[in-house]
């Protein structure tokens, strides 16, 4: 479980992600929810590096979700979020991707972070800086791909202590 100073992120169970790959209609996010669950399967010890995480308010509200895409043996994981319409602009992206960050690179093993935009999706852009990430110039099946390799990551909470 990832504490923020406003959320609660934690990755969801099996039970959890079964029943949201049954009731999505969306077949692109329902392939992608059956791919997170094939690889907790596959990968029990590691469950956080291919769960779906639920991103909550204290109070149980769910505000939407975030995921790493498996942890790569090169140390390099990617990671994807969202939050739902009526909670955007508030700065929970923000807060629940440097919970995500820092929980990551709480692991000795992590080297890098990496995420990908739409190319249009100005805020998602901002998140990401906010919370480190550059663009690294390479475009990939979402948009422009953005990283954190953990030396910028250790170097600001250096700066920021």
């Amino acid at each position: 479980m990832i504490t923020t100073t406003r959320l609660r992120i934690y990755p969801a169970t099996r039970e959890t992600m079964e029943a949201a790959i049954a009731k999505e209609a969306d077949l692109d996010l329902r392939a992608a929810y059956q791919e997170m669950l094939d690889g907790c399967l596959l990968h029990p010890d590691r469950w956080g590096w291919y769960a779906m995480w639920a991103i909550e308010l204290p109070d149980g509200t769910p505000i939407g979700d975030l995921c790493f895409k498996g942890l790569g043996p090169d140390g390099a994981a990617e990671i994807g979020y969202g939050i739902l319409e009526d909670y955007q602009g508030h700065g929970y992206a923000t807060e629940a991707v440097a919970g995500a960050v820092a929980w990551a690179f709480s692991h000795q093993e992590v080297t890098r972070l990496e995420a990908e935009t739409d190319p249009l999706n100005a805020a998602s852009q901002r998140v990401l800086a906010k919370c480190g990430f550059q663009a690294t110039g390479v475009i990939g099946e979402e948009g422009p791909r953005f990283a954190l390799p953990r030396r910028a990551f250790e170097q600001t909470r250096t700066i920021k202590q």
